[in-house]
Protein backbone atom coordinates (compact mmCIF):
# COMPACT_ATOMS: atom_id res chain seq x y z
CA UNK A 1 0.00 0.00 0.00
CA UNK A 2 1.40 3.23 -0.93
CA UNK A 3 2.64 6.37 1.38
CA UNK A 4 -0.66 8.75 2.03
CA UNK A 5 1.59 11.05 1.30
CA UNK A 6 1.61 10.38 -2.25
CA UNK A 7 -1.95 9.87 -2.14
CA UNK A 8 -2.90 12.86 -0.58
CA UNK A 9 -0.13 14.89 -3.07
CA UNK A 10 -1.77 13.08 -6.31
CA UNK A 11 -5.54 13.83 -5.17
CA UNK A 12 -3.62 17.16 -4.48
CA UNK A 13 -2.60 17.21 -8.42
CA UNK A 14 -5.42 16.36 -9.54
CA UNK A 15 -7.56 18.73 -8.00
CA UNK A 16 -5.41 21.97 -9.29
CA UNK A 17 -5.74 20.07 -12.82
CA UNK A 18 -9.38 20.62 -12.48
CA UNK A 19 -10.69 23.85 -14.23
CA UNK A 20 -12.60 26.03 -12.27
CA UNK A 21 -16.27 25.73 -12.06
CA UNK A 22 -16.40 29.86 -11.90
CA UNK A 23 -14.56 30.52 -15.00
CA UNK A 24 -11.11 31.64 -13.15
CA UNK A 25 -8.63 29.39 -14.64
CA UNK A 26 -8.43 31.41 -17.82
CA UNK A 27 -8.73 35.24 -17.71
CA UNK A 28 -10.82 37.38 -19.61
CA UNK A 29 -9.79 41.28 -20.65
CA UNK A 30 -11.59 43.94 -19.56
CA UNK A 31 -15.08 44.86 -21.39
CA UNK A 32 -15.47 47.47 -23.69
CA UNK A 33 -17.40 49.67 -21.26
CA UNK A 34 -14.20 49.39 -18.69
CA UNK A 35 -11.77 49.74 -21.72
CA UNK A 36 -13.35 53.12 -22.37
CA UNK A 37 -13.67 54.35 -18.72
CA UNK A 38 -9.97 53.48 -18.22
CA UNK A 39 -9.20 55.46 -21.16
CA UNK A 40 -11.60 58.02 -21.88
CA UNK A 41 -8.92 60.68 -21.38
CA UNK A 42 -6.90 59.25 -24.56
CA UNK A 43 -10.41 59.03 -26.22
CA UNK A 44 -11.14 62.78 -25.77
CA UNK A 45 -8.12 63.72 -26.96
CA UNK A 46 -8.18 61.54 -30.10
CA UNK A 47 -11.95 62.53 -30.91
CA UNK A 48 -11.04 66.50 -32.39
CA UNK A 49 -8.58 64.42 -34.79
CA UNK A 50 -11.34 62.18 -35.70
CA UNK A 51 -13.49 64.77 -36.65
CA UNK A 52 -11.54 66.47 -38.86
CA UNK A 53 -10.59 63.31 -40.64
CA UNK A 54 -14.44 62.53 -41.12
CA UNK A 55 -15.08 65.51 -42.12
CA UNK A 56 -12.45 66.77 -44.67
CA UNK A 57 -11.71 62.94 -45.61
CA UNK A 58 -15.05 60.98 -45.63
CA UNK A 59 -17.70 63.26 -46.28
CA UNK A 60 -16.32 64.68 -49.20
CA UNK A 61 -16.46 61.21 -50.56
CA UNK A 62 -20.26 61.01 -50.89
CA UNK A 63 -19.07 64.12 -54.05
CA UNK A 64 -18.49 60.91 -55.71
CA UNK A 65 -21.97 60.73 -56.94
CA UNK A 66 -21.66 63.42 -59.21
CA UNK A 67 -19.51 61.46 -61.49
CA UNK A 68 -22.76 59.67 -62.56
CA UNK A 69 -24.19 62.81 -63.15
CA UNK A 70 -24.76 65.85 -65.57
CA UNK A 71 -23.59 68.31 -62.29
CA UNK A 72 -24.80 71.25 -62.09
CA UNK A 73 -24.19 73.76 -59.86
CA UNK A 74 -26.26 76.60 -60.55
CA UNK A 75 -29.27 74.92 -60.11
CA UNK A 76 -29.53 76.08 -56.31
CA UNK A 77 -27.76 78.12 -53.77
CA UNK A 78 -27.16 74.92 -52.19
CA UNK A 79 -24.37 72.62 -53.48
CA UNK A 80 -26.63 69.55 -52.07
CA UNK A 81 -28.90 70.54 -53.30
CA UNK A 82 -27.75 71.11 -57.04
CA UNK A 83 -26.71 67.55 -56.76
CA UNK A 84 -30.02 66.05 -55.68
CA UNK A 85 -31.17 68.02 -58.59
CA UNK A 86 -28.82 67.57 -61.71
CA UNK A 87 -29.96 64.74 -63.82
CA UNK A 88 -28.13 61.04 -64.19
CA UNK A 89 -26.39 60.17 -67.28
CA UNK A 90 -25.02 56.79 -65.75
CA UNK A 91 -21.76 55.80 -67.18
CA UNK A 92 -21.74 58.45 -70.00
CA UNK A 93 -18.52 60.38 -68.36
CA UNK A 94 -16.70 57.36 -68.15
CA UNK A 95 -16.88 56.98 -71.83
CA UNK A 96 -16.05 60.59 -72.58
CA UNK A 97 -12.65 60.12 -70.35
CA UNK A 98 -11.20 56.20 -72.11
CA UNK A 99 -12.26 58.08 -75.54
CA UNK A 100 -10.27 61.44 -74.78
CA UNK A 101 -6.68 60.95 -75.93
CA UNK A 102 -5.99 64.32 -73.73
CA UNK A 103 -6.29 61.69 -70.47
CA UNK A 104 -4.20 59.20 -71.67
CA UNK A 105 -1.24 61.39 -72.24
CA UNK A 106 -2.11 62.56 -68.73
CA UNK A 107 -1.42 58.85 -67.41
CA UNK A 108 1.37 58.41 -69.09
CA UNK A 109 2.77 61.40 -67.79
CA UNK A 110 1.57 60.51 -64.37
CA UNK A 111 3.38 56.78 -64.53
CA UNK A 112 6.64 57.94 -66.26
CA UNK A 113 7.31 60.59 -62.92
CA UNK A 114 6.11 58.38 -60.55
CA UNK A 115 8.35 55.43 -61.74
CA UNK A 116 11.43 57.95 -62.36
CA UNK A 117 10.68 59.47 -58.79
CA UNK A 118 10.74 55.89 -57.25
CA UNK A 119 14.33 55.26 -59.09
CA UNK A 120 16.23 58.20 -57.86
CA UNK A 121 14.13 59.93 -55.47
CA UNK A 122 13.05 56.83 -52.94
CA UNK A 123 17.07 55.24 -52.33
CA UNK A 124 18.38 59.20 -51.71
CA UNK A 125 17.19 59.63 -48.54
CA UNK A 126 18.68 55.74 -47.71
CA UNK A 127 21.65 56.56 -48.81
CA UNK A 128 22.07 60.21 -47.10
CA UNK A 129 20.45 58.81 -44.12
CA UNK A 130 23.51 56.28 -44.22
CA UNK A 131 25.97 58.66 -45.16
CA UNK A 132 24.83 60.94 -41.96
CA UNK A 133 25.16 58.19 -39.40
CA UNK A 134 28.51 56.90 -40.59
CA UNK A 135 29.69 60.51 -39.36
CA UNK A 136 31.56 60.14 -36.01
CA UNK A 137 31.00 63.49 -34.46
CA UNK A 138 27.85 64.63 -33.44
CA UNK A 139 27.85 68.23 -34.20
CA UNK A 140 28.82 67.64 -38.02
CA UNK A 141 25.55 65.38 -38.24
CA UNK A 142 23.42 67.45 -36.56
CA UNK A 143 24.45 70.43 -39.05
CA UNK A 144 24.35 68.32 -41.94
CA UNK A 145 20.97 66.96 -41.03
CA UNK A 146 19.88 70.29 -40.75
CA UNK A 147 21.21 71.74 -43.61
CA UNK A 148 19.11 68.81 -45.82
CA UNK A 149 16.25 68.94 -43.97
CA UNK A 150 15.71 73.08 -44.75
CA UNK A 151 14.15 72.69 -47.72
CA UNK A 152 11.01 70.65 -46.82
CA UNK A 153 9.81 73.86 -44.98
CA UNK A 154 10.41 75.76 -48.49
CA UNK A 155 7.22 76.57 -50.92
CA UNK A 156 6.98 75.17 -53.97
CA UNK A 157 7.18 78.58 -55.46
CA UNK A 158 9.88 79.28 -53.72
CA UNK A 159 11.88 76.07 -55.21
CA UNK A 160 10.80 76.64 -58.74
CA UNK A 161 12.08 80.00 -58.76
CA UNK A 162 15.75 78.59 -56.79
CA UNK A 163 15.88 76.31 -60.15
CA UNK A 164 14.35 79.46 -62.33
CA UNK A 165 17.42 81.33 -60.66
CA UNK A 166 19.85 78.51 -61.45
CA UNK A 167 18.83 76.47 -64.44
CA UNK A 168 16.74 78.84 -66.34
CA UNK A 169 17.47 81.16 -69.47
CA UNK A 170 18.54 84.15 -67.08
CA UNK A 171 19.78 82.07 -65.01
CA UNK A 172 23.27 81.94 -62.78
CA UNK A 173 24.59 79.07 -65.37
CA UNK A 174 23.39 80.42 -68.91
CA UNK A 175 25.22 83.59 -67.91
CA UNK A 176 28.07 82.40 -66.92
CA UNK A 177 28.29 80.17 -69.88
CA UNK A 178 27.72 82.92 -72.11
CA UNK A 179 29.95 85.28 -70.57
CA UNK A 180 32.83 83.11 -71.71
CA UNK A 181 30.94 83.11 -75.29
CA UNK A 182 29.60 79.61 -74.54
CA UNK A 183 25.15 80.03 -75.82
CA UNK A 184 23.28 79.60 -73.09
CA UNK A 185 20.51 76.99 -71.89
CA UNK A 186 16.90 76.90 -70.68
CA UNK A 187 16.31 74.15 -69.11
CA UNK A 188 13.42 75.09 -67.45
CA UNK A 189 11.16 75.02 -70.64
CA UNK A 190 12.87 71.74 -72.23
CA UNK A 191 9.87 69.33 -72.14
CA UNK A 192 12.58 66.53 -72.60
CA UNK A 193 13.86 67.03 -69.42
CA UNK A 194 10.79 68.49 -67.71
CA UNK A 195 10.48 64.93 -65.84
CA UNK A 196 14.06 64.91 -64.31
CA UNK A 197 13.60 68.48 -63.43
CA UNK A 198 10.29 67.76 -61.21
CA UNK A 199 12.09 65.07 -60.02
CA UNK A 200 15.33 66.83 -59.32
CA UNK A 201 13.27 69.49 -57.17
CA UNK A 202 11.48 67.15 -55.05
CA UNK A 203 14.88 65.31 -54.15
CA UNK A 204 16.13 68.56 -53.48
CA UNK A 205 13.00 69.55 -51.44
CA UNK A 206 11.84 66.57 -49.14
CA UNK A 207 14.88 64.20 -49.29
CA UNK A 208 15.27 65.42 -45.37
CA UNK A 209 12.19 64.44 -44.75
CA UNK A 210 12.93 60.95 -45.69
CA UNK A 211 16.35 61.14 -43.60
CA UNK A 212 14.42 61.34 -40.54
CA UNK A 213 12.61 58.65 -41.01
CA UNK A 214 14.94 56.44 -41.59
CA UNK A 215 17.39 57.95 -38.81
CA UNK A 216 14.90 57.08 -36.42
CA UNK A 217 15.16 53.55 -37.40
CA UNK A 218 19.10 53.33 -37.13
CA UNK A 219 19.20 54.63 -33.92
CA UNK A 220 16.92 51.76 -33.00
CA UNK A 221 19.49 49.01 -34.27
CA UNK A 222 21.77 47.38 -30.89
CA UNK A 223 25.06 48.31 -31.29
CA UNK A 224 26.10 44.78 -30.13
CA UNK A 225 25.15 43.64 -33.72
CA UNK A 226 27.71 45.61 -34.74
CA UNK A 227 30.09 44.69 -32.83
CA UNK A 228 29.40 41.16 -32.90
CA UNK A 229 29.90 41.36 -36.81
CA UNK A 230 33.14 43.28 -36.69
CA UNK A 231 34.33 40.11 -34.42
CA UNK A 232 33.50 37.93 -37.07
CA UNK A 233 35.77 39.90 -39.25
CA UNK A 234 32.79 42.07 -40.99
CA UNK A 235 34.07 45.00 -42.80
CA UNK A 236 31.99 48.64 -42.91
CA UNK A 237 30.08 47.56 -46.42
CA UNK A 238 29.43 44.22 -44.93
CA UNK A 239 27.84 45.78 -41.38
CA UNK A 240 25.78 47.53 -43.91
CA UNK A 241 24.76 44.51 -46.23
CA UNK A 242 23.75 42.19 -42.90
CA UNK A 243 23.13 44.80 -40.04
CA UNK A 244 22.27 47.82 -41.05
CA UNK A 245 20.02 47.12 -44.43
CA UNK A 246 18.20 44.57 -42.58
CA UNK A 247 17.01 46.75 -39.66
CA UNK A 248 15.67 49.16 -42.22
CA UNK A 249 13.92 46.91 -44.41
CA UNK A 250 10.40 47.16 -42.44
CA UNK A 251 10.20 51.02 -42.88
CA UNK A 252 11.54 50.58 -46.42
CA UNK A 253 8.85 48.29 -46.98
CA UNK A 254 6.35 50.74 -45.64
CA UNK A 255 7.46 53.94 -47.40
CA UNK A 256 7.63 52.05 -50.35
CA UNK A 257 4.05 50.63 -49.60
CA UNK A 258 2.92 54.20 -49.16
CA UNK A 259 4.52 55.39 -51.69
CA UNK A 260 2.88 53.22 -54.55
CA UNK A 261 -0.71 54.07 -53.22
CA UNK A 262 0.53 58.18 -53.75
CA UNK A 263 1.90 56.91 -57.34
CA UNK A 264 -1.17 58.51 -58.93
CA UNK A 265 -0.04 61.77 -57.24
CA UNK A 266 3.33 62.82 -58.38
CA UNK A 267 2.91 67.22 -57.23
CA UNK A 268 -0.13 68.95 -58.33
CA UNK A 269 1.15 72.73 -57.23
CA UNK A 270 4.82 72.44 -58.46
CA UNK A 271 3.85 70.91 -61.89
CA UNK A 272 0.76 73.80 -62.32
CA UNK A 273 3.65 76.23 -61.74
CA UNK A 274 5.58 75.20 -64.20
CA UNK A 275 2.62 73.59 -66.85
CA UNK A 276 2.53 76.83 -68.97
CA UNK A 277 6.13 76.72 -69.54
CA UNK A 278 6.78 73.31 -71.15
CA UNK A 279 2.59 72.97 -72.24
CA UNK A 280 0.61 70.27 -71.33
CA UNK A 281 2.21 67.63 -73.37
CA UNK A 282 4.88 67.54 -70.90
CA UNK A 283 3.57 68.67 -67.94
CA UNK A 284 0.05 67.76 -67.89
CA UNK A 285 -0.56 65.10 -65.22
CA UNK A 286 -4.20 63.54 -63.61
CA UNK A 287 -3.96 65.91 -60.64
CA UNK A 288 -3.27 69.04 -63.16
CA UNK A 289 -6.15 66.98 -65.59
CA UNK A 290 -8.58 67.33 -63.14
CA UNK A 291 -7.83 70.82 -61.89
CA UNK A 292 -8.42 72.29 -65.39
CA UNK A 293 -11.53 70.12 -66.58
CA UNK A 294 -13.64 70.85 -62.78
CA UNK A 295 -12.18 74.12 -62.08
CA UNK A 296 -11.30 76.26 -65.35
CA UNK A 297 -13.55 74.20 -67.69
CA UNK A 298 -15.89 74.20 -65.00
CA UNK A 299 -17.15 70.38 -66.43
CA UNK A 300 -17.01 69.44 -62.62
CA UNK A 301 -18.85 65.69 -63.53
CA UNK A 302 -16.25 64.84 -66.22
CA UNK A 303 -13.21 65.41 -63.74
CA UNK A 304 -14.81 64.05 -60.45
CA UNK A 305 -14.99 60.79 -62.92
CA UNK A 306 -11.57 61.10 -63.48
CA UNK A 307 -10.58 61.84 -59.78
CA UNK A 308 -12.54 58.64 -59.06
CA UNK A 309 -10.44 56.49 -61.36
CA UNK A 310 -7.58 57.79 -60.22
CA UNK A 311 -9.01 57.13 -56.64
CA UNK A 312 -9.60 53.63 -57.32
CA UNK A 313 -6.44 52.29 -58.93
CA UNK A 314 -4.49 54.25 -56.31
CA UNK A 315 -6.65 51.84 -54.02
CA UNK A 316 -5.66 48.64 -55.98
CA UNK A 317 -2.39 50.24 -55.93
CA UNK A 318 -1.99 50.30 -52.03
CA UNK A 319 -3.28 46.78 -51.70
CA UNK A 320 -1.20 45.21 -54.07
CA UNK A 321 1.69 46.68 -52.74
CA UNK A 322 0.87 45.61 -49.30
CA UNK A 323 -0.36 42.43 -50.39
CA UNK A 324 4.01 42.23 -51.46
CA UNK A 325 5.36 43.32 -48.20
CA UNK A 326 3.35 40.33 -46.73
CA UNK A 327 5.26 38.32 -48.81
CA UNK A 328 8.51 39.01 -48.46
CA UNK A 329 7.63 39.18 -44.49
CA UNK A 330 7.18 42.41 -43.75
CA UNK A 331 3.81 44.16 -42.18
CA UNK A 332 3.02 46.92 -44.42
CA UNK A 333 0.23 49.40 -43.71
CA UNK A 334 -1.59 47.00 -41.79
CA UNK A 335 -1.24 43.01 -40.82
CA UNK A 336 -2.29 40.09 -42.27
Amino acid sequence: MPPKTVRGGRRRGRREARPRADGGGARRGPGLRDRLRRDRTLVLLTLPALALVLVFNYVPILGNVVAFQDYDPYLSENGFVAMLQSPWTGFEQFERIFADSAFWDAVRNTLVLFVLQLALYFPVPILLALLINSVIRPRVRAVAQAVMYLPHFFSWVLVVTVFQQIFGGAGIIAQELRRHGVEGFDLMTDPGIFKFLVTAEGVWKDAGWGIIVFLAALASVDHQLYEAAAMDGAGRWRRMWHVTLPALRPVIALLLVLRVGDALTVGFEQILLQRDAVGPGAAEVLDTFVWWNGIRNQDFSYAAAAGLIKGVFGLALVLTANKVAHLMGEQGVYKK
